[in-house]
């Protein structure tokens, strides 16, 4: 069994057409989707037709979340540049997402945390903005009640496998469209993957469990970078041009 995970693509199509044909090149037809697809200065449209023929299990994310339980005027500023990209249809599809889903009984999906669609599941803020592993009790604590081997969720943008004490095996695939984010809550942070490259995982059962394989996609993130730039939004163009906030 072996199939890919992707997850924050944040309305990057050029992102999520170099990640898909990878997947295709290693021969791998399934895919699960852990959410945020749309929102951010890009093109949510162009993602919404390529990201909805697969038929991917997918799950809802806070950003999905924002684009449907709220008037326009109070959306974000991820959100407002690429709604009126959005169909009727493509609307439908992210209210008819779920929270969590498991995936083939071996692999339980949420976007962040099985409590909280905006919560960091593996990681936790210092002060100074810096991301940090959480002791493993922590961790662990979010995950009880789940009795697939296989957790996936994404949120963080952050790529990261942790194996629990009774062996299930919690992974975020990284961010697709989106490597670098910075926001004010609860303090300033960031999130910094240090390439511009678009992120996922694939996920095989072996004799000996579960072997996530981390891949990093080379794609014209400079084209992405001109998109958001076109929206404004200097943080965007940082994080796609080379991975970090400046």
């Amino acid at each position: 069994m072996i199939f890919a995970a992707i997850a924050d693509v944040h309305g990057n199509h050029l992102a999520l057409e170099a990640v898909l044909e990878d997947i295709r090149r290693q021969g791998i037809s399934e895919i699960v989707n852990l959410g945020d697809s749309f929102s951010g200065p890009l093109n949510a449209g162009a993602t919404a037709d390529l990201l909805l023929p697969l038929g991917a299990v997918s799950v809802r994310g806070n950003h999905d979340r924002a684009l449907i339980d709220r008037p326009f005027e109070e959306m974000g500023d991820w959100e407002q540049p690429v709604f009126p990209q959005l169909t009727t249809d493509h609307l439908d599809w992210i209210r008819a997402l779920p929270f969590s889903a498991v995936y083939r009984d071996e692999a339980y999906l949420c976007h962040a945390t099985p409590q909280d669609d905006n919560t960091y599941w593996m990681e936790t803020l210092s002060p100074d903005g810096i991301f940090h592993l959480k002791p493993l009790d922590e961790i662990e604590g979010l995950a009880n009640g789940i009795e697939q081997p296989l957790i996936l969720c994404g949120h963080s943008h952050i790529a990261r496998a942790v194996q629990l004490s009774d062996g299930r095996l919690i992974v975020n695939p990284g961010s697709v469209g989106c490597p670098g984010f910075d926001y004010d809550q609860p303090f300033y942070h960031k999130a910094q993957q240090g390439t511009p490259f678009a992120a996922y995982a694939v996920l095989e059962k072996t004799g000996r469990g579960w072997q996530p394989t981390f891949r990093q996609v080379r794609y014209d993130n400079a084209a992405a970078a001109e998109m958001a730039a076109a929206h404004g939004m200097a943080d965007w163009v940082s994080a796609l041009s080379g991975g970090w906030i400046a």
